[in-house]
């Protein structure tokens, strides 16, 4: 787990007792017969320390890092209200151990949870993670935990803290289960405000780098039962990490004085995602998707159900913006590859049309 790094005494002490040549034989079970080794564990900590403090250069927290619960300092805001949220990385993470993309797969758990955060207006602010494993593996646990540090790192949020659950005999060998828990912080009159969608705005999407970390039980279903044979290159594009949307999110909130609502299109595609933001008013739209110009992502579409393609993955845009028909073009200018998807109208669902 990220625990504080230990105090040199301490230190010293696990040194010497896991190194002593005379040490007395254990009289009774040990931890590390049952499977778990709390001093690999602790050694851990110190491998990631030096990752963990990127992640304090535009924020810190409120008190050391690793005591039993973060703290973070809200007294720049003057009116501040509290965002959560939490993901994983799905069945992508089968595929990423198998080809040896560990630090995406920490990459996809960091923007699975902060583009959430994000839609909100708000600024992420502290990041967790959970790690379970069925024996500790440091080098891949670092690895994703780099990947973590590497997207935090650019967002301005920090790694706070976490778990990492040895669990020999629930979680099998080899497999790493992860989890995530974003936290942000935004001025109560800066929040975004979907119930403010009228008929007529647009709907900005902005690229996605690929399926992201969505609907690959399908996509291993179609590998597997197609027999695809994809090469390492192909792979590594498939399994391209989720894009985070911090930049994208950023300028859409300085430059667009009409911003209404954003997306994070995750499971359920641009339909479901965007149909919740259409609940509060009755709304619809009727969006003409552009075919996706990536050829790994067509070899699988190519053997998928179009209309449940739809319903699964973002289909080549991974964040839509709501913007008054005025603000487009400032919406537009928000991000390279945007474009204008559709319009909102009152028919009540979210269509989309492939083009």
């Amino acid at each position: 787990m990220l625990d504080p790094p230990m105090s040199q005494d301490a230190e010293s002490f696990y040194t010497a007792s896991s190194t002593h040549k005379h040490a007395e034989p254990p009289k009774g079970h040990t931890y590390k017969q049952a499977g778990v080794d709390i001093r690999e564990a602790a050694a851990l900590v110190g491998d990631i320390g030096q990752l963990v403090k990127r992640t304090q250069k535009q924020r810190q927290l409120a008190g050391a890092f690793g005591l039993f619960a973060a703290a973070y300092d809200l007294s720049a805001y003057k009116h501040p209200v509290i965002v959560t949220g939490c993901d994983g990385v799905g069945t992508k993470l089968e595929l990423l151990l198998k080809h040896d993309l560990l630090e995406n797969a920490g990459k996809d758990l960091v923007a699975m949870n902060v583009n959430d955060v994000l839609t909100t207006g708000a600024d992420p602010i502290l990041f967790l993670d959970y790690v379970g494993v069925g024996k500790l593996a440091k080098d891949k646990i670092t690895r994703c935990i780099a990947g973590m540090v590497e997207y935090l790192e650019a967002c301005g949020c920090i790694l706070a803290g976490g778990e990492t659950a040895e669990m020999p005999g629930m979680v099998q060998e080899g497999v790493i289960e992860l989890s995530g828990f974003a936290i942000g912080a935004a001025e109560k009159g800066s929040l975004i405000d979907p119930t403010t969608i009228q008929r007529g705005d647009v709907l900005v999407g902005f690229p996605s780098a690929g399926f992201h970390a969505n609907g690959f039980s399908l996509v291993r279903r179609v590998i597997e039962a197609e027999k695809l044979e994809l090469t390492d290159e192909e792979y590594r594009t498939l399994l391209l990490p989720t894009r985070l949307y911090h930049e994208e999110a950023a300028a859409l909130r300085k430059n667009v004085p009409s911003l209404r609502a954003m997306s994070h299109v995750t499971g359920g595609g641009l339909p479901e995602n965007l149909g919740r933001l259409m609940v509060f008013g009755g709304h619809g739209a009727h969006l003409r998707v552009p075919r996706w110009q990536n050829a790994v992502v067509q070899k699988i579409l190519a053997h998928a159900d179009e209309k449940d393609a739809f319903d699964t993955f973002n289909m080549g845009f991974g964040w839509v913006a709501i913007v008054a028909k005025e603000d487009a073009d400032k919406a537009l200018a928000c991000g390279q590859g945007a474009v204008v998807l559709g319009e909102i109208d009152g028919s009540g669902e979210v269509t989309v049309e492939l083009v």
